[in-house]
């Protein structure tokens, strides 16, 4: 029986799951960020579909941060996340309805966007509302058509609704909703693993 991922994410946060989801991801996400990061001006900072915290509390400890946010569906990550980073700052909301209550300069998300019903329109509201001019929207995708491995995943966490794109097809919802800039490369490839794709555009 398959479960949303929200159902499925709020279990992990009880079971500690959620630890080694950060450890999977650490690499990744801190690859993307030494990325975003590198123009090494002040910025404001959403991490979108932030499940325990950890990049927000990461980030949020970066001289340079004005603010960072974290929103995620999961009530039980958005708990967590408060108790151990009590002086973040977090939002449990669908991220296709919420809307931050200013623009920021840097969305960041990693393994989120292929949960989505309509990924391409989650990017598409990230663009017109969420993004200041010359704000930049970055992504980390595990679960795509050219990492054969993944795959099977839908089926082997038992989550509904995982949406398996191409790496173009990904570069095209940036590209069809405006965003320039854009760049995309693999980290962490290796034998059998495509590596995450990372995919990155200005507003």
């Amino acid at each position: 029986m398959k479960r949303s991922p929200i159902e499925v994410f709020s279990e992990w946060a009880t079971l500690d799951k959620d630890f080694g989801m950060e450890q999977n991801h650490k690499r990744s996400v801190e690859n993307m960020l030494t990325f975003a990061l590198k123009q090494n001006n002040s910025f404001s900072f959403i991490d979108a579909g932030c499940g325990n915290g950890w990049v927000v509390k990461k980030v949020g400890e970066n001289q340079l941060c004005n603010y960072a946010v974290g929103v995620d569906g999961s009530d039980k990550m958005i708990e967590k996340a408060k108790t151990l980073d009590p002086s973040g700052s977090y939002v449990c909301a669908d991220l296709m309805s919420w809307y931050p209550k200013k623009p920021v300069d840097i969305v960041h998300s990693m393994e989120v966007f292929y949960y989505l019903e309509n990924p391409k329109e989650l990017i598409k509201q990230i663009f017109d509302s969420w993004l200041n001019n010359k704000g930049r929207l970055i992504i980390g995708l595990d679960f795509y058509f050219e990492n054969k491995v993944s795959h099977d995943w839908s089926e082997s966490c038992g989550i509904s609704n995982m949406k398996l794109f191409s790496e173009n097809e990904w570069l095209d919802f940036f590209k069809v909703v405006g965003f320039q800039s854009i760049n995309s490369w693999r980290f962490g490839e290796k034998d059998g693993w495509g590596g995450t794709l990372i995919i990155t555009g200005l507003k």
